[in-house]
């Protein structure tokens, strides 16, 4: 097949099969490369259809497409969907009998099967690659492929012995997918798996559908209740740094009439399973959750993630936010922190397994959240920055709505940058601040930086008050910190000008003190189809109740059936033949055949 045909068999399954009109961003830059054999990494944000890139592929091209996937739950909820598609997946998984396992591999070897999701323990034995070798793997898709590298946060050892693929099927294109990979972890990524030798596409980490806010904590447990009872009938998740204070944070809400569970390791795995079946097959619950519960979650219809507690670092907390709002309605993310957290975040540090090297750049990870956390100035902007990528003030984030109260600190700033240009632009935070205050250290000794004309300049301030305005100037882009290395601080090109009076720098005296107020930053929830009228709510409503009754007889989570996307566009132009159907979001023609019936049954109910 040419490269031009295969394009246009892509977009025909992109319509036909999912029931989509046009490719997201990426999306197709990612298949073509497939389609011509390279391999790729893609870094998508969640909810972005990153699954997409590897599944049209997978019906363009003669053979059998593997799917390495790090969760059974997933791996089983995507061969539902793929299934309702009209599409010829399955799974081998630890979760199944020996018996359906044995007649999931006959239709593999027969050519029945052109998705086969699997996890990487089970791919890397020796008997199930000697196996597959016999086959025609056209295309291997590897998930949540950051758990690769060992400079990320989330790195798996079990997931290091997919970096063998490439040698073991020469030829056949690998597609590394992920949401969270700073630019160390992606370059790791690629030469593990590809030598080097592949295409990387990164088409941006904005989720503008989030609502972001940070505020300092209180009264933590009177700012989630205003938080969740403000958002009264729909799906979140909050997440907590302990298994106790999840059990304790459930029964909270359960005690004031919201339908929650929790959900952490310490659980066994029949409940933890139960639970987090009810979660994905009902809305309006709430899961309470430690970070046990998070990779491989897909229920699109999230509509806030909230964090008692401050989260592990800036890759973990972009990760878990990522769980709301998947299907591109808005949602919140809304995080409390304090002291208490930056000090036990400090300690999991230096208690987990790892050597000086770990140890430092998870510091430096932590310390960029909190600069997130301190930030003056737009929150999506520093998220956005810490992974490389640009945006203007985003009017969706608590600062753009309530502006802090800032104060001139270009004075302090210049005396912090001078510090950190006389002594070479490669010391770390406690260094520097120790030669603004002036003490008296071997190795500022050794390194004759009690010499310097910046030495000592700003003993009028505390220690604590240089941490924060250090953290405040990364954050707003006049510092860059150096995660990968020896956590050094430079100047960025807006330092360079406020060193030389041409910019300006305004911050929060003392950032955690002062944060905080109320959840209103968090502004009131909004639902989709808040524009509808009382007749379209009714039938949107109705549309949810047939979706759940559907779902039910097949045993598949609601949203596999349809989207909310889906049903919103249904009640909006309330179809009235399967032609008209056919043009509904996500209608491709195993939906059409399958649902449209009872359906256009029921919408036929409110347009009489």
């Amino acid at each position: 097949m040419s490269t031009l045909s295969a394009q246009t068999s892509a977009y025909k399954c992109l319509k036909n099969v999912f029931g989509y009109s046009e490719f997201r961003i990426g999306q197709e830059e990612v298949i073509n490369n497939i389609l011509a054999g390279d391999n790729v990494l893609t870094v998508m944000p969640t909810g972005s259809g990153k699954s997409l890139c590897f599944q049209i592929p997978a019906l363009v091209l003669n053979g059998l497409t593997l799917v390495v996937s790090p969760l059974v739950a997933l791996m089983e909820d995507q061969v539902a969907a793929l299934k309702l598609d009209g599409i010829s997946a399955d799974t081998i998984n630890s979760s199944r009998t020996r018996e359906t396992n044995v007649d999931t591999w006959a239709g593999v070897t027969a050519g029945d099967v052109r998705l086969l999701y699997i996890s990487p323990e089970l791919l890397m034995t020796d008997r199930m690659l000697t196996a597959l070798l016999r086959l025609k793997v056209v295309q291997i898709a590897i998930d949540e492929a950051h758990c690769i590298s060992s400079w990320g946060p989330s790195f798996r050892p079990d997931y290091e012995d997919l970096t063998r693929l490439g040698g073991l099927f020469p030829g056949v294109p690998l597609v590394a997918l992920t949401a969270t990979a700073d630019e160390a972890t992606r370059l790791d990524i690629s030469e593990k798996l590809f030598k080097g030798r592949g295409q990387t596409v990164v088409t941006g980490f904005d989720r503008p559908n989030i609502r972001l806010a940070v505020e300092m904590r209180r009264d933590w447990r009177q700012q989630l209740l205003e938080f969740v009872q403000a958002r009264p009938g729909v799906s979140g998740i909050v997440y907590c740094l302990s298994r106790k204070k999840t059990e304790t944070t459930a029964m909270l809400l359960r005690e004031n009439g919201i339908r929650a569970f929790p959900y952490h390791a310490g659980l066994d795995s029949a409940q933890r399973a139960a639970s987090q079946d009810i979660f994905m097959n009902d809305e309006g619950v709430v899961m309470v959750a430690t970070i046990a519960f998070g990779m491989g979650v897909d229920k699109p219809d999230v509509r806030y993630v909230f964090h008692a507690s401050l989260p592990g670092n800036m890759e973990a907390y972009y990760q878990e936010l990522g769980r709301a709002g998947r299907d591109g309605e808005p949602a919140d993310a809304f995080m409390l922190y304090g002291l208490d957290d930056i000090r036990q975040r400090r300690v999991f540090i230096e208690e987990a397994d790892g050597g000086d090297d770990y140890k430092r750049r998870e510091h430096k990870r932590l310390d960029a959240l909190i600069s997130y956390c301190e930030a003056p100035q737009c929150h999506r902007c520093v998220l956005l920055s810490y992974f490389g990528d640009k945006s203007g003030p985003c009017d969706n984030c608590d600062i753009c709505l309530d502006p802090p109260m800032l104060e001139d600190g270009t004075s302090l700033a210049k005396v912090a940058l001078s510090v950190i240009v006389q002594t070479g632009q490669r010391f770390g935070a406690a260094h520097v601040i120790d030669v603004l205050l002036g003490a008296d250290t071997e190795k500022i000794r050794s390194l004759r930086h009690n010499h310097l004309s910046a030495y000592a300049q700003g003993v009028d301030e505390s220690r604590n008050t240089w941490r924060s305005i250090l953290r405040q100037l990364v954050a707003s882009d006049f510092l860059s910190l150096d995660i990968s290395g020896y956590g050094g601080l430079s100047l960025t090109k807006n330092g360079q000008l406020l060193l030389k009076d041409i910019s300006e720098f305004r911050f929060l005296r003392d950032a955690v003190g002062l944060r905080g107020g109320s959840t209103k930053n968090a502004g009131k929830a909004v639902s989709i189809g808040d524009s509808f009228s009382v007749t379209d709510a009714e039938l949107l409503a109705e549309l949810k109740r047939l979706r759940k009754t559907l779902a039910a007889e097949r045993e598949v989570p609601a949203y596999v059936i349809f989207s909310d996307r889906s049903l919103i566009d249904m009640a909006a132009k309330r179809p009235t033949s399967e032609i008209e159907f056919a043009g509904i979001f996500g209608v491709g023609k195993a939906k059409l055949r399958d649902f449209s019936k009872d359906f256009l049954a029921l919408i036929a109910q409110f347009t009489k």
